[in-house]
C-alpha cells in the first residue's frame, strides 16, 4: 500500500504529460473523468446544456493549466471535481445573479440558498461514488430497498456486526455534506468553492 502522502503513480504522470502537452494525456483523461464531471456539474445547474458547458471549460482549464494541479495535495479526481463544482457554482451564481437583475423572481437570500444546496446535493453525489464499494452497496441496500441492518447482512453474506459497521460509515461519510466548508465542496483537495 502507498504511502499516505504519496499521490498515485497514475496521477502524477497524467499532470507530467499534460504539462508536456500530451492531446493523448487529456483524452484520456477525457474518457476517465468526462461523466464525473458533468454528472457534478449537472447536479448543481440542474441543466443539460450548462453541464456540457462547465465539462468543456474544466477540461480546457486543465489542458491550458496543467501546473494547477499539485500531486502532493491530494488526488487528480478530488482535484478535477472540485474545479467542476467552482466552476458550476460560479455559473449558477453568474445565471442566478442575471435574473435577478433582469427582474426575476426571487432575492439574492433565495439564490444563495439554492447554491447552497445544489452543492450539499452534488457533495453527496460525490462522497457516494467515491466510498468503498462495500459500504455503498450497504447503504443502497437499506435507502433503496429499505432493508434494516439484519437483512443487509444476509444480502451481503456478512454477518450484522459487519453490517452495522458498514452502514455507520457510510452515513457518516454522507453526513459530511452538510459540514464542508466553501459551500460543500468535493473533499480531498481543499474543500473551497
Amino acid at each position: 500500500m502507498a504511502k499516505k502522502d504519496a499521490p498515485p503513480r497514475w496521477d502524477r504522470r497524467m499532470q507530467q504529460r499534460l504539462a508536456r502537452g500530451e492531446a493523448a494525456a487529456l483524452g484520456e483523461l477525457y474518457d476517465r473523468f468526462a461523466s464525473l464531471v458533468h454528472n457534478l456539474a449537472h447536479r448543481v445547474l440542474g441543466d443539460e446544456r450548462a453541464a456540457d458547458s462547465v465539462t468543456r471549460e474544466v477540461f480546457v482549464h486543465v489542458w491550458q493549466h496543467p501546473d494547477a494541479y499539485d500531486p502532493a495535495q491530494g488526488p487528480l479526481r478530488s482535484w478535477v471535481a472540485t474545479l467542476t463544482h467552482r466552476l458550476a457554482v460560479q455559473r449558477l451564481r453568474t445565471t442566478g445573479t442575471a435574473a435577478l437583475a433582469d427582474g426575476g423572481p426571487g432575492s439574492p437570500e433565495e439564490l444563495e440558498r439554492k447554491v447552497r444546496r445544489a452543492s450539499v446535493a452534488a457533495r453527496a453525489d460525490y462522497i457516494v461514488h467515491s466510498m468503498p464499494a462495500p459500504l455503498r452497496a450497504a447503504l443502497e441496500l437499506a435507502y433503496f430497498q429499505r432493508r434494516d441492518y439484519r437483512q443487509t447482512a444476509a444480502d451481503l453474506g456478512v454477518d450484522e456486526d459487519e453490517a452495522r459497521r458498514r452502514l455507520r460509515l457510510g452515513l457518516q461519510l454522507l453526513s459530511t455534506a452538510h459540514d464542508a466548508g466553501g459551500l460543500g465542496a468535493p473533499p480531498g483537495y481543499g474543500g473551497a468553492a
